[in-house]
């Protein structure tokens, strides 16, 4: 098996070593050697940093992410986790589309004033009631 020095690790895979040397201290990955002081890793590696970067892009805690490899470091993704996140996150998709559109309207609005259109009105209204995006539908 061939070794890949940190540097080439960082390189490949778009992580800094520090983050390399953090993730190693977090027990996320491991370093199969060194040579003199720098962490030598299999090529394994690279999958554990892939799925890494998409649970920290998901919104995962490192510590959640920990928590999808099994012993042997290989990937063990808890499915239910997977599907509550992907949920949450079509929630927060549609929360944004919803907050888009007023912007949208609010900034082509063909009335002489803002405070004069009536649909404006009620965006504001709403936002103040609930003070979230999801009810200025």
């Amino acid at each position: 098996m061939k070794l890949l020095d940190i540097g080439e690790v960082a390189e490949r895979s778009g992580v800094a070593p520090s983050a390399l040397r953090y993730y190693e201290d977090l027990g996320l990955i491991a370093s199969a050697a060194r040579k003199g002081l720098r962490r030598q890793f299999g090529p394994e590696v690279l999958l554990q940093l892939s799925l890494i970067t998409l649970g920290k892009a998901a919104g995962f805690s490192l510590q959640e992410v920990a928590g999808m490899f099994g012993k042997d470091g290989q990937p063990d993704l808890p499915r239910d986790q997977l599907h509550a996140r992907a949920d949450a996150l079509e929630a927060q998709i549609r929360e944004l589309t919803v907050l888009k559109t007023a912007l949208r309207h609010v900034a082509d609005c063909p009335a002489p004033s803002h405070l004069e259109c009536p649909k404006f009105q009620r965006l504001l209204r709403a936002g103040s009631r609930a003070g979230k995006t999801r009810a200025l539908r």
